[in-house]
């Protein structure tokens, strides 16, 4: 939802008044705001940062569940985002002067996000953390900003497909302090580690994944990631025999799936998909159109943004539908 909202056409509904403060130089990340203090701090505030507000009262049980969540994540932004509390049954005016523009604060709680003196989104209800992330990284892309740990998380990405492992562990470890339900970066962790220790390590760290994010793309694809290099150990030692066997007989389905196997193990990603892709040419419904799987299964390992992905991804649409 955008609402326009300007600062100099609805002045006069926001102070008793008419009058403006003036603009404080050291201002809180956490503040209570009312009648008086509302444009300073929320509507002026906004030039600079996102402030979100949190429409809230004494007797509302949820109100009192989400307040400490919506804190903890403002808090993790490190003052990129501002949070201001409005207390509707002390600033009854002021409340229903916003509900007049069109904000639904006869139902809280109610969180508006506030950007250059408009409302550009909200939400209504309790809502997990996860949620509430999702929605200041959405806040925080309009205003072309973003989380602190998605610095970090960019940081990582960049070492990983760079093979500095250690340093892409320390990135994701630093996103997960300041974002611990940050599936990105425990999906970065897990394939760092993987790729620095094995599997049996990367397994440890799947299992200190909080539970609501098991089944995130981001957790499943390091899973699948693990599962494939416990699977390419022994067929990476076996590769110059798929190599022969295939060589031998280009019909042996079975030998080239396994050196796919042993490629992918190895880090020829690129390798990988030709072997399966070929299998797929040759014949794609060989033992329950496994090749098709097994190709399908190396791309959600991989990442769906993944180069070797999306190049794989492009030569499997036009086997398929050629």
């Amino acid at each position: 939802m955008t609402t326009p909202f300007n600062t100099t056409s609805n002045a006069q509904l926001l102070t008793e008044d008419g009058s403006v403060s003036p603009s404080s130089s050291a201002q809180s990340i956490i503040v209570d705001v009312n009648q008086n203090n509302f444009m300073q701090e929320v509507l002026d505030g906004s030039n600079n940062i996102p402030v979100l507000v949190d429409f809230w009262a004494e007797w509302c049980s949820p109100c009192k569940q989400l307040t400490p969540v919506l804190e903890k994540v403002v808090t993790a932004a490190k003052g990129r985002v501002k949070l201001a509390k409005l207390n509707i049954d002390e600033n009854q005016a002021l409340t229903q002067q916003l509900m007049q523009i069109g904000l639904p604060i006869q139902s809280i709680p109610v969180v508006a996000a506030f950007w250059q003196g408009q409302i550009v989104d909200l939400f209504q209800g309790v809502q997990p953390e996860s949620a509430i992330q999702k929605f200041l990284d959405q806040v925080l892309k309009a205003a072309g900003s973003a989380m602190p740990s998605e610095d970090f998380i960019e940081q990582g990405k960049e070492f990983l497909e760079n093979q500095q492992y250690e340093e892409a562990m320390g990135a994701y470890s630093q996103a997960l302090e300041l974002e611990p339900e940050r599936p990105e970066a425990w999906g970065g962790m897990i394939r760092a580690l993987l790729a620095h220790s094995g599997p049996e390590a990367a397994q440890e760290v799947i299992e200190q994944v909080p539970e609501k994010l098991l089944e995130n793309g981001e957790i499943t694809g390091a899973k699948a990631a693990i599962d494939l290099a416990i699977e390419g150990k022994k067929a990476q030692s076996e590769l110059q025999s798929f190599l022969d066997k295939v060589a031998a007989n280009p019909d042996d389905h079975q030998a080239r799936y396994d050196l796919a196997t042993a490629y992918n193990a190895s880090e020829k990603r690129q390798e990988a998909a030709n072997e399966l892709l070929e299998i797929i040419k040759r014949d794609r419904s060989w033992n329950d159109e496994a090749a098709k799987k097994q190709l399908l299964r190396l791309f959600e390992a991989w990442g769906l943004d993944d180069p070797s992905t999306l190049e794989a991804r492009r030569h499997l649409s036009s086997i398929l539908f050629s």
